[in-house]
């Protein structure tokens, strides 16, 4: 591509010799009436190159069923190139011929017999939006340094890196060579525990032959052609500060930057502005779908400037998992640090999805049933509840030790978290939003940390064993089909409470869309919000999800007063209906706090019958009504 006169038809048939592939100029595929208007000496219009456009893509698209093609076209604006590569961007590379008006202004004039004069030149260069993808090409060289610089770039370098392979890293490499990209991998060499992971890691795999392994972050990031694609995958915090300026030495302007870690979204924003003094981009994606996801398919949330999202955007589609309609489960989320802010959400809503199951699988067992029995229970709840979750808890569940005892029954109580419950429920109060699930699932964690103290506190408070649980497998899938319907209510209004403060602009059905399939919490639930969320952000005004928790609410209620009764904690399934007895409540007790707000700090309140909203404050120490 480039302006008339920069050499676009000399180059691409030196190059349809060097690699031996068709050749087409995109010139003999004008209609006549453009011809004719250029010749007369007036520039196209985008209406007059959009049937160009479109032909040349159809023609690419017949080309790419037998093999590759090179085609010259100016493509000076990028919703040219737009139109020129719809449907094969994971297949197409672009090759801009720059060079200067003076320059280009003499070629025109030398030349004889083209239909388009050189007194249109300058129209072509005020329309030129330069392309960020491609690989520039000065054409101040001669043809065969242009075809060597060319035929260097596409047999040396390689179009995207990963920097950092441990068990995600490692499974996006391999899925991002199994997509056809040729990629570099670095992993840092540190003596006598990390001596050359990208080289062995490379040997390890078929689909990694082609890949360029390293150990030295110079020649990983001259490896990659420019402007660079650069995936950190690394831990998140004060690591990926540090990886950042190890790299800046080495970038040039308009390299891209993708942080593939559960960063905080506050870090992300600050780092975006960081790279952006520098003139480098940085993109924000969280990455859901464990190790599995990431080889075959994972959910990706990336935000940042979308101009560099286009950039990467080609890559992270192709790598991620599909949903229903075979689209991509990756989608622009936001600017900023939304993608990490979306990410983070993704992880409360999961805290309590595995919360809840846990709590079902103790009231399982409490009714007499042993881990294989709990399993084939969770197993025949998959027509009405199914998820990711539901299927791997049924499974582990019968995995049995070398002893054949069953191997949960071995696996000490204590859950870990690595941050991101914590940091949900830190953007919960400092948003305002009752996202009451997130934090009861998070403390349940804490409280499982203290397991020496449980052990002294059993031995001295009466438990209650005698009572005998009055409960059926139906009722106790009613109670948590009640209690998810509440946590994705108050996870989708938590980032619909973020897109509104923070001015994101958040597509709610299409954050659900992306988390219907590759991602942890992905379920028929979140399959059937897609479509409730193109109407309406809070879930709970939905009639058919009104009519499913009025229809569950009795069981829950029923489930957690059994519970209670036999003292078997079930804090997550409790919370569920607690929130929504207040949520739903229309005169709550606020008052009284209210009242004692103002008792003690003149905090002031306003009244029911004064719809002003002023504010009144009482001497409430006295027996008359003072104002």
């Amino acid at each position: 591509m480039g302006v008339s006169g920069s050499g676009k038809s000399t180059i691409g048939k030196l190059l349809s010799q060097e690699f031996n592939i068709p050749f087409y100029d995109g010139d003999d595929f004008h209609p006549k009436e453009n011809i004719e208007k250029m010749s007369s000496g007036r520039p196209l219009n985008d209406k007059d190159r959009q049937g160009w456009l479109e032909a040349l893509n159809d023609l690419a698209l017949k080309e790419l069923k037998k093999s590759n093609c090179i085609i010259v076209c100016s493509a000076l604006k990028q919703k040219y190139r737009e139109i020129l590569i719809q449907n094969i961007e994971t297949q197409s590379e672009w090759i801009y011929l720059s060079g200067s008006f003076d320059l280009i202004s003499k070629r025109l004039n030398s030349r004889e017999n083209h239909f388009m004069p050189s007194d249109l030149l300058k129209s072509q260069f005020d329309i030129l939006e330069e392309p960020r993808d491609a690989l520039r090409v000065d054409i101040s060289l001669s043809p065969n340094e242009i075809i060597k610089t060319i035929k260097r770039v596409q047999t040396e370098t390689t179009e995207f890196g990963i920097f950092g392979l441990g068990v995600m890293g490692k499974s996006l490499c391999r899925n991002l060579a199994k997509s056809g990209f040729k990629i570099s991998m670095y992993n840092r060499h540190v003596v006598d525990t990390e001596v050359e992971v990208a080289k062995n890691f490379k040997t390890q795999f078929s689909e990694l032959s082609e890949a360029k392994a390293f150990d030295d972050i110079a020649a990983f990031v001259n490896s990659l052609q420019q402007p660079r694609l650069i995936l950190l995958m690394v831990n998140s915090g004060k690591t990926i500060d540090l990886v950042i300026e190890n790299l800046l030495p080495h970038l040039s302007e308009n390299d891209v930057l993708i942080d593939g870690g559960n960063s905080n979204y506050k870090k992300t924003k600050e780092r975006f502005d960081y790279l952006k003094s520098k003139n480098i981009h940085f993109i924000g994606a969280g990455v859901s779908g464990g190790e599995k996801g990431a080889l075959n398919g994972p959910s990706i949330m990336p935000s940042g400037d979308k101009e560099a999202y286009a950039l990467v955007q080609p890559y992270l589609e192709a790598i991620s998992a599909k949903d229903k309609n075979d689209l991509p489960c990756c989608t622009y989320i936001g600017s900023e640090g939304s993608g990490h802010f979306i990410k983070m959400v993704h992880n409360g809503i999961e805290y309590v999805e595995m919360q809840l199951l846990a709590e079902v699988t103790t009231i399982l067992e409490a009714l007499g049933q042993n881990p294989d029995a709990i399993s084939d229970t969770l197993g025949s709840w998959k027509n009405a509840a199914s998820s990711y979750l539901l299927d791997i808890t049924a499974l582990l569940l019968k995995k049995k030790d070398n002893d054949g005892d069953w191997l949960v029954k071995k696996i000490l109580d204590i859950a870990d978290n690595k941050g991101t419950g914590n940091w949900t429920t830190i953007a919960s109060a400092e948003l305002g939003v009752p996202s009451t699930l997130v934090a009861t699932a998070l403390f349940s964690r804490f409280i499982s940390f203290y397991k020496d103290e449980r052990r002294q506190l059993n031995k001295l408070f009466d438990k209650n064993e005698t009572s005998e649980l009055n409960l059926t497998s139906t009722e106790i899938l009613e109670a948590y089909q009640f209690a998810r319907i509440i946590n994705h209510y108050q996870g989708f209004k938590l980032i619909n409470e973020a897109s509104n403060t923070y001015k994101w602009n958040l597509n709610l059905s299409e954050i659900a869309r992306i988390w219907t399939n590759g991602c942890i919490i992905k379920s028929i639930l979140m399959q059937d919000l897609v479509e409730t969320l193109k109407y309406n952000s809070n879930l709970l005004t939905n009639t058919e999800l009104i009519d499913s928790v009025n229809q569950y609410k009795s069981a829950a209620k029923k489930v957690v007063q059994q519970s209670l009764l036999n003292d078997i904690a079930t804090p997550a399934l409790s919370e569920a209906i607690q929130f929504l007895n207040g949520i739903t409540t229309t005169y709550s007790s606020a008052n009284i706090i209210q009242a004692q707000r103002d008792f003690f700090g003149a905090h002031t309140y306003r009244r029911r019958d004064d719809d002003s909203g002023k504010s009144y404050h009482t001497i409430w120490d006295k027996l008359t009504n003072n104002y």
